[in-house]
Parts: structure tokens; C-alpha cells; sequence
């Protein structure tokens, strides 16, 4: 009866032996599993954010100040406020305009009206929509496409503007306005990431002469490489 008793313990150990392993291994593959999500979560975690390249320039020159003395009487025969008028901005380091007119008066032989603006616009790199200069370049072929689609636009034509800034073009157009012949040209500029366009139209009014529209894409092709010069300078830069 005793070694029955013995030999039956015996068995029953044995049998155990096979369920603790089991148990055993069973637990290891759940270590070996979270240790494995913590690592991929860990990983995850440390996962560098997406970078864009910083920003060229971070200010803008005050719009008025753009052009010379001697640039704006050259544009601008008899300018009734040299200082220009400046457009509000809610973000002078992003965005500034400023604009001018001048009527020539010569008596019977009519009027020479002259029309001058400037428009800069900065941006900034961000990681959720691109770098400074691609946001920047994308608004240069905006600006570049809505002077092309100016309303009434007649003989227009594109004119690639060297020496101005990473890009420049100009465009160049007729309109007629009230009666009068007006000789249109939009200048866009990009350098880095600011983007300026320079508007300047001119017409002959009260039965003068139609000016000419190459004196005015030279004259405003002139003004767009000061303007982009402006903008560069060492204090506009970081």
C-alpha cells in the first residue's frame, strides 16, 4: 500500500511537469511580444519631426521707401505726393503696397496720367505646407498668371526680365479705359522668399499722345531690380 502510495505521487509530479513548462513558455512569448510594441513604440516615438529649410529673409523694406528720388520723377513727371500712399498691413514683415500718380498737364496738348504701385510679400518656412522659397515661388506664378488674366487685356505679351532678383518677368498689356489708350506693365519678382510685383501703367488723357508702351516696361524693368535690391539689403536680412 505504501509503495502504491509512492509510485502514484510519483506519476502526478511527472504529469506536472509538462503544464509548468508549457505555463513557462507561454509567459516568455508575452514578455518577448510587449517588449517588442514598447520598442516599436519607442521608436515611433523618437521619430524625427518633418524640417523645411529656415527662411532667407525675415523683414521687408517700407514699400514707399522702394525706389530713388530720381527714379520716381522719372516715372512719375509732376508726382502729387512723392512719399506715395502706403496700404495697411496687420503684418508689416509679411506683407506691404504702396502707390503713386502724377498727371503732366501741358495745357492744349493734353494730359500724360502716370500710375505706380508696389506690392512685397515675405513668407515663412512651415513644416505643414513647404519651405519659404517654394511658398514663395508658388506665389510668383500666381501673381504672374493673374496679370495675364488682367479683364479687357488686348496685345499681351511676356518678357523674361534678367538681373532681377532668383526670377523676374514682366507682362505687358493695352487696356482701354473710359475712352483712353492705357499702356499697361506688371513686373514680378522673386528673390528667395519674397516675391514683388510692380504695377505701372500710363495714357495719354485730353487728346494727348498714347505713350509708349517699351519706354515703360524698360522704365518699370529699372524700378522692379531697385525694388529687389530694397528687399536684400543687409538690414532686411536676418
Amino acid at each position: 500500500m505504501h509503495r502504491s502510495a509512492k509510485r502514484l505521487a510519483s506519476l502526478l509530479t511527472c504529469a506536472a511537469v509538462p503544464v509548468l513548462l508549457v505555463a513557462g513558455c507561454s509567459g516568455s512569448d508575452s514578455d518577448s511580444a510587449g517588449a517588442a510594441s514598447s520598442s516599436a513604440s519607442s521608436s515611433s516615438s523618437s521619430a524625427p519631426s518633418p524640417t523645411v529649410a529656415p527662411a532667407k529673409y525675415k523683414t521687408l523694406p517700407n514699400p514707399c521707401t522702394a525706389f530713388s528720388k530720381d527714379t520716381l520723377e522719372k516715372m512719375l513727371p509732376k508726382v502729387k505726393d512723392a512719399s506715395g500712399d502706403q496700404g495697411k498691413s496687420t503684418d508689416n514683415a509679411a506683407h506691404g503696397t504702396c502707390s503713386w500718380n502724377s498727371s503732366d498737364e501741358k495745357g492744349v496738348d493734353g494730359t500724360q496720367f502716370r500710375w505706380l504701385d508696389i506690392g512685397y510679400q515675405r513668407y515663412d518656412s512651415d513644416p505643414g505646407v513647404g519651405s519659404a522659397e517654394k511658398r514663395a515661388t508658388d506665389f510668383y506664378t500666381k501673381q504672374i498668371a493673374d496679370a495675364k488674366a488682367s479683364k479687357g487685356a488686348k496685345k499681351l505679351a511676356e518678357v523674361k526680365t534678367a538681373g532681377t532678383g532668383d526670377e523676374a518677368t514682366a507682362i505687358t498689356y493695352d487696356v482701354k479705359k473710359e475712352g483712353n489708350d492705357f499702356k499697361n506693365t506688371t513686373i514680378v519678382a522673386r528673390t528667395s522668399n519674397i516675391v514683388v510685383t510692380i504695377n505701372y501703367n500710363g495714357a495719354g488723357l485730353a487728346g494727348a499722345d498714347t505713350p509708349k508702351g517699351a519706354d515703360l516696361l524698360k522704365q518699370a524693368q529699372a524700378a522692379a531690380k531697385e525694388a529687389v535690391a530694397a528687399a536684400t539689403n543687409p538690414k532686411a536680412k536676418s
